[in-house]
């Protein structure tokens, strides 16, 4: 392990000199990013039918080519998993991230070259690494292994020779054979498409093995270490194992996880890392552990543009470069991608909370929102405002989503909020007070449409029984890997679906 220790520290060092150089020269990688991406896909179908040969500036691409979204790329991503290639991207793509669907697709299909696996996810997990160990020179994450709550894959339904599953697994089959011996579970286990069949046999492969970090996205995390701790008979996870001291988190807000983390990792030399992992690319790391943002990772193969949000609908929004944004506003995310995504709107919002180095905070998603009587509610406010309901209630919350209420000729409109509570208040109606006068504080659209009443009305507080949110992911197949709860939304479907979950549940 010494030996280990050594050559990984040698790697850090030359990798540790690289980010700073993009940290301090952040739109010359930037626009040397963008120039390779359009020099290696000029004689592509796509290349070709946009004259990449003749792109000669960002202005000249951003002219040229449109912004795209997954229906745009759809017909595309189709060919691919036929076995056509040279389409976006001149290496061959043979596998595909699934994640969420879009209004006319159960799931979208997203292409991962060779490029995007090596230069961009996997550069970005030995980033961890480099990151973490130079803000915690005594560790001894090498001692032992890691522990990776991925999803699955299978051979897609068009070619036998592409593939497609969640993001993680993707990246856990293509790991050199090396990494087996540094992971656990195993492959066969990892892999599993069956999410309780999948968490038993977790939970009885890993109990006995060595865990130093674990990582994957915190609500499914936190199933897998309560059943851990179940069948164990213990309380703390440290007990299990005691080298554990981080634990690299994504694909939801960590906040409304934090306190539950807490209860069964008991230890205040716990390290909680967030990262920014997508099926599109992987995109920031927190780098500084006293601070909550992360740093957007320049030379990862991916170009950025920024769509302020109150341009978003419109027919041909304006995009900014870097050195364009502003700090502490809302941002949709565009990407261009050594994967053949040109121009492609992810569906996250950001805000920037420094420049140079250029550091940002997710704040939600360009459609997961709840702005029906201009008050435009997005998940950075709701998870801040929970947070403070939770600490002057003493209340802890496991799961939420809200949707309108909408307005009718008698009264004005609201929002009615469905909680799933580890720890219920001792008063729902302080616990929706505290909510309502945080979101004020943190969203002055808000405060102005709750004056008086007027356009909305105090917000409406359910609070549901345990496992009313676990049932609908079930009945949705959802279940593990990258699914996530939908926070807000414009529409009333969720909501409604899991009160009749709940009322189902009540009745039994």
């Amino acid at each position: 392990m010494p030996i280990l220790n050594s050559i990984v520290s040698w790697l850090n060092i030359k990798r540790l000199y690289q980010i700073e150089l993009f940290k301090k020269y952040p739109i010359e990688v930037q626009e040397e990013t963008f120039n390779k991406l359009i020099k290696k896909a000029k004689d592509t179908e796509w290349g070709v039918k946009y004259h990449y040969k003749t792109i000669q500036s960002v202005e000249q691409f951003k002219n040229r080519v449109p912004i795209q979204d997954y229906e745009k790329i759809k017909p595309y991503v189709t060919r691919l998993r036929q076995g056509e290639q040279n389409l976006l991207w001149p290496t061959d793509i043979k596998w595909f991230a699934k994640s969420s669907g879009t209004t006319a697709d159960k799931s979208k299909f997203i292409p991962v070259s060779k490029e995007a696996i090596e230069d961009c996810h996997f550069r970005g997990g030995k980033d961890i690494i480099a990151i973490y160990t130079q803000n915690n020179p005594e560790t001894g994450i090498l001692s032992g292994k890691g522990l990776a709550l991925g999803g699955a894959h299978q051979v897609n339904n068009f070619s036998n020779e592409s593939y497609y599953g969640d993001v993680s697994a993707i990246l856990i089959q293509n790991l050199p054979f090396w990494a087996e011996f540094i992971r656990t579970p195993n492959l066969s286990i990892a892999l599993m498409s069956e999410w309780e069949e999948k968490l038993e046999k977790m939970s009885e492969a890993t109990v006995n093995e060595n865990v130093t970090n674990i990582a994957g996205v915190p609500s499914w995390m936190l199933v897998l270490l309560k059943n851990i701790l179940e069948k164990t008979g213990k309380t703390n996870i440290l007990d299990i194992w005691p080298n554990l001291e981080v634990f690299i988190h994504g694909g939801v807000s960590f906040l409304p996880y934090r306190e539950h983390f807490k209860q069964i990792i008991k230890s205040d030399k716990m390290n909680y890392l967030e990262t920014y992992n997508a099926s599109e690319g992987f995109f920031s790391i927190q780098d500084d552990p006293t601070t909550d943002d992360m740093l957007l990772m320049l030379d990862y193969g991916i170009f950025y543009e920024f769509i302020a949000m109150e341009n978003i609908d419109k027919p041909h929004p304006k995009t900014l470069m870097l050195d364009e944004v502003e700090i502490g506003k809302n941002y949709a995310m565009l990407i261009t991608t050594n994967a053949g995504l040109w121009r492609y709107l992810i569906g996250d919002t950001v805000k920037f909370t420094s420049k140079y180095p250029f550091k940002i905070k997710i704040t939600g998603r360009t459609k997961h929102y709840i702005n029906v009587f201009g008050e435009e509610l997005i998940i950075d406010n709701a998870e801040s405002a929970i947070k403070v309901a939770c600490e002057k209630t003493h209340a802890m919350v496991r799961e939420y989503t809200a949707a309108p209420i909408f307005m009718n000729q008698d009264e004005a409109g609201g929002h009615e909020w469905l909680f799933e509570f580890e720890k219920a208040p001792e008063s729902l109606d302080y616990f929706a007070d505290v909510l309502d006068n945080a979101l004020k504080a943190v969203n002055s659209d808000y405060e102005a449409k709750r004056y008086k009443n007027m356009a909305l009305k105090l917000p409406k507080l359910t609070s549901l029984k345990y496992g009313v949110f676990y049932t609908w992911l079930k009945e949705k197949q959802k279940l593990g890997g990258q699914h996530k709860i939908p926070r807000l939304s414009n529409s009333r479907d969720y909501v409604e679906q899991l009160l009749d979950i709940n009322s189902k549940m009540k009745n039994d």
